[in-house]
């Protein structure tokens, strides 16, 4: 019997080698491709500034080359991303499971939930990035997709009843990668600060677009926030992302708390 528990732990540790290993895997990888795209935003600025002249324009052809060549690689990261780190983290959740039903020390038991839990999140970052990273997804149609699928999947568990309107937009329009990265962040940011702390039952999320102008706006019929406590980190970020974009982040709370995301296309 105690040979059997001393395998069981020495196969618990392992898993816990692979997880620490898998998760250093992601972070050089996260580090790459954040190089990756602040290389291709310099490129992107070089593009406008070789406009002024035909010279300018043979030059911008090598570039606009350049950058297909960095989406091709984009993409193929994305692919090992999704390929490698995708199969090692499926991998080692199903480990985790097994190990958890041979297990019978309940302390065990609980570190091989956290062990699920940890996989489970890494999963979910990842898709995210994978997602975030798809020019493709570069259009109001797509950042509209995948944030209903987000809040619904968010909010399926609480007692938040979500309600989702579309006023006006084109899918097919145009938005850049950063404004899409941004935009998805004060989503995730309001929708968990709506879960911790408005006490909310229903909650809106609004999408409107007139001609260049889009507005995001989240709502619930909770507490509100209280104006006269200071600004949480949340809201902070949520405005300064919203500013980095050349955007705006408005906040009212009568009869609840509602919050207001523009962006110029």
């Amino acid at each position: 019997m105690k040979s059997q528990m001393n395998y069981i732990e020495d196969d618990i540790k392992l898993a816990y080698i692979i997880a620490i290993g898998i998760m250093m895997v992601f972070v050089i990888f996260i580090i790459f491709i954040v190089f990756m795209y602040n290389k291709r935003q310099l490129l992107h600025l070089k593009e406008n500034q070789l406009k002024e002249s035909e010279h300018q324009n043979q030059l911008l052809q090598k570039e606009l080359e350049k950058q297909k060549l960095i989406e091709k690689e984009r993409e193929r990261i994305s692919h090992d991303m999704h390929d490698d780190l995708g199969a090692g983290i499926s991998a080692l959740k199903l480990q985790a499971e097994f190990l958890k039903q041979r297990a019978e020390d309940e302390d065990l038991k609980s570190d091989i939930d956290e062990l699920l839990k940890t996989s489970e999140e890494m999963n979910l970052s990842m898709r995210e990035m994978l997602w975030s990273l798809n020019s493709g997804n570069d259009t109001l149609g797509s950042f509209i997709d995948y944030a209903q699928s987000y809040a619904q999947n968010f909010l399926k568990k609480t007692t938040i009843v979500l309600h989702i309107e579309n006023e006006s937009v084109i899918a097919q329009t145009t938005i850049t990668t950063e404004q899409r990265r941004n935009l998805f962040l004060c989503l995730k940011e309001a929708l968990n600060n709506a879960y911790k702390h408005s006490r909310s039952d229903r909650l809106i999320l609004s999408f409107i677009q007139h001609e260049k102008e889009f507005l995001m706006k989240i709502s619930d019929n909770g507490i509100g926030i209280d104006s006269q406590k200071p600004e949480g980190n949340g809201l902070r970020n949520m405005k300064r992302r919203m500013h980095e974009q050349n955007g705006h982040c408005e906040i009212t709370t009568e009869n609840g708390a509602h919050l207001f995301f523009r962006i110029e296309l």
